[in-house]
């Protein structure tokens, strides 16, 4: 969510502990996008999926910035990366997911007692992506020192903090590989009730959310987290989505457009990361 003017205020509110961290990490140096297609997937993937797939890495590559995508069939196995799967972004509003991922399992295991109200927080950051909510259960339930050292298992193992900006879920750097990993642990790793209750949410999401991975269209049953902020230190604009398509949540995908687009950066990252969703999966269902 655009929540730059927010954060620096909170920013100046909190006395952070920094990590170490280099100022070019705040623009991320651009990767190649570039690289053969047929020999980053596995050969489990149906051939109209590969015919598609080579079709949004072309799209990608035509875009503004640096577009870096993952794929996956929870069904076979097989899985496609982009050469930007693995360039660091930031991670906007994605990580919101993982810290209801870690409330639902902390509340379990007894280490918290989530209320009738967190539970409603929970529903808006997932729903409408409200920063709000997820300020307050932020630090309501222990900030970085409880949200950010579980982070890495539910796969988040390239995030990093900086030193230009405080350990928030705000400011968090992450890859196309760590969403990836994410969504593939909420729904491969979560108790069924957890799964459930998280696919739910995500196939309903409030309308400013329904671009990115909703690209699909509505017969291949999207669901989708997305994050989106001019964050960049220029101002430029980073567009990210993660979610799943298809009967029984069968693939999962990560997209994240770091637009490196100040003017029109938000629309220029939504048409991008939207249509990727389209090429990969609109119509592949029926």
């Amino acid at each position: 969510m655009h929540r730059r003017l927010a954060l620096c205020a909170a920013a100046a509110a909190s006395v952070a502990l920094l990590m170490g961290g280099t100022a070019a990490m705040a623009n991320p140096t651009p990767a190649p996008t570039s690289g053969s297609v047929e020999a980053e997937f596995g050969a489990h993937f149906p051939a109209a999926l590969k015919v598609r797939i080579a079709k949004a890495q072309k799209y990608a590559e035509s875009r503004p910035g640096v577009t870096g995508i993952v794929v996956r069939d929870r069904l076979t196995g097989a899985v496609w990366r982009n050469a930007a799967a693995g360039t660091h972004a930031w991670a906007c509003s994605t990580p919101k997911l993982a810290m209801v991922v870690d409330l639902l399992l902390r509340n379990d295991s007894g280490a918290v007692k989530l209320t009738a109200e967190d539970r409603e927080l929970i529903h808006k950051m997932l729903n409408s992506s409200d920063d709000d909510a997820a300020h307050t259960l932020w630090k309501r339930y222990g900030g970085e020192a409880e949200f950010a050292k579980r982070f890495p298992l539910y796969g988040m193992t390239d995030m990093k903090f900086t030193d230009k900006h405080p350990h928030h879920w705000g400011w968090i750097l992450t890859t196309p590989n760590d969403l990836d990993r994410l969504i593939n642990y909420v729904l491969e790793k979560l108790p069924a009730k957890h799964r459930a209750y998280i696919v739910k949410e995500m196939r309903a999401v409030d309308p400013n959310q329904q671009w990115g991975v909703w690209g699909a269209g509505a017969k291949a049953q999207p669901g989708n987290k997305n994050g989106w902020s001019d964050d960049n230190d220029d101002g430029s604009w980073i567009m990210n989505s993660v979610g799943f398509v298809g009967p029984r949540e069968r693939y999962t995908v990560a997209i994240m457009s770091n637009t490196m687009v100040i003017q029109d950066g938000f629309n220029v990252g939504k048409e991008t990361t939207t249509k990727v969703g389209e090429i990969l999966f609109n119509g592949y269902f029926g």
